[in-house]
């Protein structure tokens, strides 16, 4: 659903003529809300019940397979499971402790979202979230604090090679990059275009995040593969050579196979929920966006069933969801085949009825495998995702249309710029229309990034682990590319406080890092819904909090 919205969303932004055209950066006069209306909700909603069912049927049959016969261990899954089954273990004690700081620092980042508030009174660059951290210069490359507790949390739960590999990002672009495109502005690109143009300065900034995330994915995509086929090839051997391995099981194991299996969940459940959830979605979905013709959605749906054990399997063993990729292979597929006419909005769709197919039926067997080792009944897990499906198909486009109303969303110098429904039009663009679009020399930086991204992932699998797990992931780097590099300092900012925390008392950090970092991200996240019900109501902070050079 996730991946869902965010396909539909990219082409919905697009079509609203009275905000920042992604394709082209150019911003015309109006309000950025008018162009969306009920009509754009209704099919929102309805494109999203159609796809987000499929996914949970589609794997049903393979239940047994993936989590018992093969003992895929899905990390995030088995994790998830090893927190509640330790909960419930070590007493209220410490479980109160995580809910004291959980509270405590969720109150501090409400009420400091909440103060933060009354300094940002204009549009534009008014508040905390502008403070120039490091100086006026280093602010105008973006190199800044902003203050968002949501970004520290998140940087406090994610490893540090992941925030490391940010701020590489965000110094190769915006440090280094950038200010040397700029200075060939009249020379690599006209003079006249605004940079947020994609024949200007955002053209490099979003396409060459493209190559650097197209040649991470590819390269993941391609060792899924070979590592899915070579797996199961193996299992199955050693299936026929060694038939008494069933008996060398722990005890524990075979209790939780047993209370796993016996609820059955019928296979026929599986086959006619998924053909039938299929054929609707087959004469459905072209109805709501004609530019999608029935026999893609055909294709889609023959081919979903491989993806998504094949992105399973995968999950299963290194934890990565490839339902990305599997997604804009897809968007790629389309956008080629559909024709100048219909190729960017097909593509969207599409690529977004594959990723949502793909992505839910890996949830589904990742709380399949949490259900597995704290002994919850698999029909109540399955009939939950049901549930909680539903409800997310109603409170997404809420949640997208309440933002897109009250925020300036999609504006490429916002706080709510959209970076990934930039990026996927992109590539939708690209597959139409190929690169003959592209500003001076950008297809040849493409290539360089796409091969760097290849190279760094074959130094991380192939060279001594002591040099390979120094390697930075290509995918994350391409992030502050188009968002800026204030998102890597915020995240990095978290590392340090768990780096500082560790070094002093490391048992207490590791209890409780998820719990503060969860209560950052959270008490932030819900000041959002105040202050968008304040926008929607047209009040306005009283001070807008500036800084300008002396």
């Amino acid at each position: 659903m996730f991946w869902a919205i965010g396909g539909l969303s990219s082409y919905l932004l697009g079509l609203d003529r009275n905000t920042y055209e992604l394709s082209g950066g150019v911003k015309t006069e109006g309000n950025s809300a008018s162009g969306l209306k009920e009509p754009e909700f209704v099919w929102m909603t309805g494109y999203l019940f159609l796809v987000c069912f499929v996914g949970l049927f589609v794997l049903i049959p393979l239940r047994k397979i993936l989590i018992v016969d093969m003992k895929l261990t899905y990390p995030s899954g088995m994790a998830t499971a090893v927190l509640i089954n330790g909960i419930h273990s070590r007493g209220d004690k410490m479980a109160k402790k995580q809910v004291h700081g959980f509270m405590k620092y969720f109150s501090i980042s409400f009420l400091w979202a909440f103060f933060q508030w009354f300094f940002t009174g204009k549009d534009g660059y008014c508040g905390f979230s502008h403070f120039p951290t490091f100086g006026m210069k280093a602010w105008k490359h973006t190199f800044f604090f902003d203050f968002s507790t949501t970004l520290v949390g998140s940087g406090m739960i994610v490893s540090y090679l992941v925030n490391l590999s940010l701020l590489l990002g965000a110094v190769v672009s915006y440090g280094i990059m950038w200010p040397l495109i700029r200075q060939l502005k009249g020379e690599w690109y006209p003079a006249s275009l605004d940079e947020s143009s994609m024949k200007s300065l955002n053209g490099y900034k979003v396409f060459l995040a493209v190559a650097l995330i197209l040649g991470d994915g590819l390269y993941f995509f391609v060792k899924i593969m070979v590592i899915t086929i070579s797996n199961v090839r193996s299992r199955l051997k050693t299936k026929n050579l060694s038939p008494v391995h069933c008996h060398k099981k722990l005890f524990d194991e075979q209790k939780q196979n047993k209370f796993f299996l016996g609820e059955t969940i019928p296979v026929w459940l599986g086959i006619i929920g998924y053909i039938i959830f299929s054929v609707i979605s087959i004469i459905a979905v072209p109805i709501i966006f004609p530019q999608l013709k029935w026999y893609y959605v055909v294709v889609s749906y023959v081919l979903a069933p491989f993806l998504a054990f094949c992105n399973a399997y995968g999950a299963g063993l290194t934890d990565i969801n490839m339902a990305y990729n599997y997604g804009k292979v897809a968007l790629f597929v389309l956008a080629a085949i559909s024709g100048r006419e219909n190729g960017v909005v097909a593509a969207l769709v599409g690529g977004g009825l594959v990723k949502s197919v793909i992505y839910v039926a890996c949830i589904l067997m990742q709380d399949f495998k949490t259900a597995h080792l704290t002994f919850t009944s698999p029909r109540a897990m399955f009939f939950n995702q049901v549930i909680g499906t539903a409800i997310g198909c109603v409170v997404a486009p809420c949640s997208f249309f309440l933002f897109y109303k009250a925020f300036d969303v999609g504006n490429p110098y916002g706080d709510f710029k959209a970076p990934h429904a930039l990026i996927f039009r992109n590539m939708a663009i690209i597959g139409v229309e190929g690169f003959s679009a592209l500003p001076l020399y950008c297809l040849r930086l493409c290539y360089g990034f796409f091969a760097f991204a290849i190279s760094v992932n074959l130094v991380r699998d192939f060279l001594p682990r002591k040099i390979g797990q120094w390697a930075p992931l290509p995918l994350v780097m391409a992030v502050p590319f188009v968002i800026g590099a204030s998102f890597a300092i915020d995240m990095c900012v978290g590392t340090l406080i768990v780096f500082v925390w560790r070094k002093r008392d490391t048992s207490k950090a590791e209890f409780m890092i998820p719990a503060v970092a969860s209560g950052l991200i959270c008490g932030e996240g819900l000041w959002t819904l105040p202050a968008s019900v304040l926008a929607l109501a047209k009040i306005k902070p009283p001070i807008c909090m500036n800084f300008v050079a002396s």
